[in-house]
């Protein structure tokens, strides 16, 4: 029982960023809040056949969908129960690289988890009942990934929005946006559109949700978080800032997420 990543083989790394086999016991917490990154996701549950997200709210109430769904781009933390957490496979998609798959608008399954039989019907469940019947996390791996090299297509990004992709990762900066925009050669109404279309959401929540990120990865591994500096560091207008948007994203303060963290920065244990 172990967690185990594989990075995909070209032409597919231009689509996934990698794939992933989860086989381990039952959480002793009975919840956990995952936080949000750039890019869709695919998720198969070998345990259950059945994804259940929670409310942020006392209610906890339950949305339940298949046991593999497409997960849209998100821009807000998500509550899971870990009692179903036990034997689950997945896929990261780089951002654009689910509509190769599924040929959808990002923007329209933001947010949402998408039964996956409802885009690939009777293949989406030959692809669980295979892998339920495949022994060992290796073999798994490489049966979803040739399950993707037959369906997936290269991504036809428009050359705008590549360029706002590639831009922003080196430079995530919201108040940057209207250089960004020069660059591109299009309007922003354009660039806009388009980027919601192909990613999920615009080039601002995109750059906004890579500096939260930055700050996740920076904070997760430290003992102590000074937070003034690292909003400064982060191209923060000050602390009080990157209070809002830490809330905004996961849901949680700072300090609520380094009280609750564990050996994953993407997931919150909870009660």
């Amino acid at each position: 029982m172990a967690f185990h990543q594989r990075l995909p083989a070209p032409p597919l790394d231009v689509l996934v960023e990698k794939l992933w086999d989860w086989d381990m016991p039952p959480a002793a917490h009975r919840y956990e809040r995952v936080l949000p990154q750039p890019g869709a996701q695919l998720i198969i549950n070998l345990h259950e056949d059945q994804t259940r997200v929670y409310s942020d709210d006392a209610e906890r109430r339950c949305r339940v969908s298949s046991g593999s769904v497409l997960g849209g781009p998100q821009l807000c933390s998500q509550i899971i129960d870990t009692a179903e957490q036990i034997r689950v496979m997945g896929v990261v998609f780089r951002p654009g690289g689910a509509g190769a798959l599924t040929g959808e608008d990002m923007e329209a399954i933001a947010g949402c988890d998408v039964d996956l039989g409802g885009l690939f019907g009777v293949h989406a469940e030959t692809l669980r009942q295979r892998l339920l019947e495949t022994t060992g996390p290796i073999d798994r791996l490489a049966l979803l990934e040739r399950w993707l090299q037959e369906r997936m297509r290269l991504p036809r990004l428009e050359t705008c929005v590549a360029h706002a992709l590639a831009w922003l990762e080196r430079m995530p900066q919201v108040a940057r946006i209207g250089c960004l925009v020069r660059e591109t050669g299009v309007s922003e109404r354009r660039l806009a559109r388009l980027f919601r279309r192909q990613v999920g959401y615009g080039p601002k929540q995109y750059a906004r949700l890579l500096r939260f990120r930055a700050v996740v990865t920076q904070a997760h591994g430290l003992p102590k978080v000074d937070w003034a500096g690292m909003a400064a560091d982060g191209g923060y207008c000050d602390q009080a800032h990157l209070a809002h948007e830490f809330r905004r994203f996961a849901g949680v303060t700072p300090g609520a997420f380094m009280a609750a963290r564990g050996p994953y920065p993407n997931h919150l244990p909870l009660d």
